[in-house]
């Protein structure tokens, strides 16, 4: 079992290095989660499902995964900011001031201010499936990984001990982005209704920032 530790501990500061720094992703869960807590968690779990499919990616094919991703890296970015700005234009166009009868649908990508019955309340499947899917998009999650699996060369050849990461890698993860659902549910509680669409703009002019950042440099022809 000893032997198991050391995988597991390298998976899990794994799973952290991509987890912990604050980028797009993270405002958005923590926005979600001032919105509405159940959903928030399955945020955070298909978040942190994509950084463990990513690390077995990695894990089974870490250099052919690099060399292929690598070439269009610079157009996957472009994508993803893409969609980001997109994300960001409609949350700041709702950002308007709530009142104490109307809120947000749960989980929707709104801000608060929008009036209940205008939409049906998101089902946690359907936020799961949406931030894996805006998960996915980042290029630089699996070129992570991959440089990771591809330094510890044979250490994770065998099935424990590549099991033993993958799962330190998960669990670290998941235990991060809880951590951040239960960090905005408490704002949500405790920020006046004003102070909370300050938030939701700032949350979403950090997500436009964060997109134009990994849209350059630009991808060229050819």
């Amino acid at each position: 079992m000893s032997e198991l530790m050391t995988p597991a501990l390298a998976g899990a500061a794994a799973g952290l290095g991509v987890a912990i720094p604050m980028g797009a992703m993270s405002v958005l869960l923590l926005q979600e989660a001032m919105r509405e807590r159940r959903t928030a968690v399955a945020a955070a779990a298909g978040i942190a499902a994509v950084d463990l499919g990513y690390a077995a990616l990695a894990t089974a094919v870490g250099p052919w995964a690099a060399s292929h991703i690598s070439p269009v890296e610079a157009w996957v970015r472009l994508a993803s900011a893409v969609i980001l700005l997109a994300i960001a234009a409609h949350g700041l166009r709702g950002a308007t001031t709530p009142t104490r009868t109307a809120a947000a649908a749960p989980g929707s990508l709104a801000s608060p201010g929008r009036p209940a019955t205008s939409a049906a309340p998101a089902r946690p499947v359907r936020v799961f499936a949406r931030y894996v899917g805006l998960t996915a998009l980042n290029p630089t999650t699996a070129l992570y990984f991959a440089a990771l699996t591809t330094a510890q060369g044979a250490t994770l050849g065998t099935g424990p001990a590549g099991a033993a990461f993958l799962l330190g890698v998960g669990a670290a993860s998941l235990l991060w982005q809880q951590s951040l659902v239960a960090l905005g549910a408490l704002a949500g509680t405790r920020v006046p209704d004003r102070a909370r669409v300050w938030t939701f703009r700032l949350g979403y002019g950090l997500v436009a920032a964060y997109a134009l950042k990994i849209a350059f440099p630009l991808p060229t022809p050819g």
